[in-house]
């Protein structure tokens, strides 16, 4: 099996070693930056220095390759368009060219669905995006999935917030707040999951846990021993993606979740 991976952050990272090691995969990183090329290869996997603009390397990329994990993340929030949009656009257009490549997978995020004052959402719901970035991400969505056909499948899995090892909850807790979550073991097992079904179409992948803020953060404060939030209950919350997230579909899919409720 021969993979290659757009972006290997956080994310990309962890499955491009359980791919290598752990499955035997011939797997092919990409990265924009020079300085992670010797940590990427001491996986054992073969490294590219390729820019999601540039046509050409991707289609030199993708030769003789089964699958694409398109794993991407914009260093900061000025950058979304030409991270994500403008990737999504070339790697498109590259694919067009790569008849080898059977299935595109996609990690995008929940933020899409926006701000429905923390109720229910599934993949059948309208995107409601609350800001421009968030639009970019919606935008990437749609650039993937008109590339699906009889020939090749997309699955685009939208997860929660991600936590795990050197990611730990109270650490991003400061300044992320949600009440969707999933752990790195599982965003890989499903990932994985994704590639050997030949899943398409849309997933979210959450946890079952679906904690509040409050919830959270009280938890959170009990086990490092810290003292409790006094929360102002004067003030209405102003979160961008306030909704509770369904999984139910990826399990109906037969996925099970390694960490269902969150590991504190």
């Amino acid at each position: 099996m021969n993979v290659v991976i757009i972006g290997c952050g956080y994310v990309g990272t962890e499955i491009a070693r359980y791919w290598h090691q752990e499955l035997g995969f011939v797997v092919t990183a990409t990265t924009t930056t020079p300085d992670r090329v010797s940590r990427l290869e001491a996986l054992g996997v073969r490294v590219a220095i390729v820019h999601g603009n540039d046509l050409e390397g991707l289609q030199t990329l993708l030769q003789d390759q089964d699958t694409v994990l398109l794993s991407i993340g914009a260093k900061s929030s000025d950058v979304y368009e030409e991270t994500y949009l403008q990737t999504a656009q070339t790697l498109v257009s590259a694919l067009q060219q790569t008849p080898s490549v059977r299935q595109v997978l996609y990690t995008g995020s929940y933020s899409v669905y926006g701000d429905r004052d923390g109720a229910w959402v599934d993949e059948t719901s309208p995107l409601k995006p609350t800001n421009h970035n968030a639009q970019i991400l919606a935008q990437t969505e749609q650039v993937l999935l008109s590339a699906a056909s009889d020939r090749l499948k997309v699955c685009i899995l939208r997860l929660g917030g991600i936590y795990g090892p050197n990611r730990e909850l109270m650490k991003i807790f400061s300044r992320v707040f949600g009440t969707n979550w999933i752990h790195l073991d599982d965003i890989v097992a499903a990932i994985e999951f994704a590639r050997k079904q030949r899943l398409d179409g849309i997933y979210n992948l959450v946890d079952d846990a679906h904690l509040t803020s409050r919830e959270l953060l009280n938890s959170l404060c009990e086990k490092h021993h810290s003292p409790y939030v006094i929360w102002d209950t004067a003030h209405k919350s102003v979160r961008p993606y306030n909704a509770r997230v369904s999984n139910q579909k990826i399990k109906n899919a037969g996925y099970q979740l390694i960490h269902p409720q969150m590991i504190f």
